[in-house]
């Protein structure tokens, strides 16, 4: 999710009315001059105290699931997955693509189980029933949009519920919350690098990223993002999986790479769906998709680099 804080200039209100003779003026940034505090708070476009409790909250019961029966938390990413899709079949219903929702949620809560319980072959076997019944799902709705229909159903399988069956492959080994622990910090830690370099490299001349897909992403806010993920790769990887320095700043570049991508693919489909925000769920954040965007990329790429560094225990 790109938090970057600064975006395009407010424009300015209308000048405020001379003080009448015997009035003191009152100076800019005094108490009781409201657009001072609009303008601070319109650079991040968001009420950052609810965003920040409603991401320890989230973070949280990452933690209360990941670190008790580590099964449980499954059903708190399969949870995240269905809200993400409705949110999804939502915006693109008033674009007429109608995603079907019950068999990519039946679907995906198959693969997550599949991938956990019973391994890869099983989890694939699911994911091409789920595209079977995707076909026969749309069939009685007659054939106009049938494939518009369908291609949407399985890019929001592959999308969604196949991203996130690698979280299942992560937590399987005995130190799967570890590895798991591991990705998510390394993706917010991309978030949390970029917002603060956006507040501190970002004032003076701000180099835009994708200005025609997301206005707010910066090379500065990336490179905040960058030395982030590296320092917590580094420490993730060092401390947590036992593996070398090395391997964990190499890890740390790739996730940030990816989480970059994440953002700017969900910006992208926003720009196509004409939307802010997938959903209002999320007070300060918007739905609990524009929270997965980044994550959903980063962990088949965490996932694929913990596997060939670090042997599973």
């Amino acid at each position: 999710m790109d938090i970057d804080p600064a975006g395009p200039p407010e424009p300015a209100g209308p000048p405020a009315p001379a003080a009448q003779a015997g009035e003191p003026a009152v100076p800019p940034g005094e108490p009781g001059e409201p657009a001072v505090s609009e303008a601070r708070a319109s650079r991040t476009g968001r009420n950052l105290p609810v965003a920040i409790g409603v991401g320890a909250g989230l973070g949280g019961l990452v933690l209360l699931t990941l670190l008790t029966v580590k099964a449980t938390f499954l059903i708190y990413v399969g949870a995240a997955l269905f809200i993400a899709l409705r949110e999804l079949a939502t915006a693109t219903a008033k674009h007429s693509v109608k995603i079907p929702v019950i068999p990519v949620a039946v679907g995906g809560a198959a693969m997550l189980t599949c991938m956990y319980w019973l391994g890869t072959q099983a989890a694939l076997a699911a994911l091409a029933l789920t595209v079977v019944a995707i076909l026969a799902w749309r069939l009685p709705g007659g054939p106009d949009g049938y494939l518009r229909d369908v291609t949407g159903g399985v890019f929001a399988t592959i999308y969604l519920p196949f991203m996130g069956i690698f979280v299942a492959a992560m937590l399987v080994p005995a130190d799967g919350p570890q590895r798991v622990l591991t990705f998510i910090i390394l993706t917010i830690s991309s978030d949390i690098g970029g917002y603060f370099a956006g507040i501190t490299l970002g004032r003076g001349g701000r180099h835009k990223m994708a200005p025609v897909i997301s206005p707010k992403k910066t090379w500065e806010g990336f490179a905040g993002s960058a030395v982030a993920c590296l320092v917590a790769g580094w420490l993730c990887v060092t401390l947590m999986l036992h593996g070398h320095a090395w391997q964990g700043l190499l890890t740390g570049a790739a996730a940030v790479l990816a989480a970059t991508l994440g953002d700017l693919a969900e910006s992208m489909i926003k720009r196509d769906l004409k939307i802010k925000d997938m959903g209002t769920l999320l007070p300060g954040h918007g739905g609990i998709l524009d929270r997965l965007d980044s994550l959903l990329v980063v962990v088949p790429v965490v996932w694929l680099l913990l596997y060939a560094f670090i042997p599973a225990r």
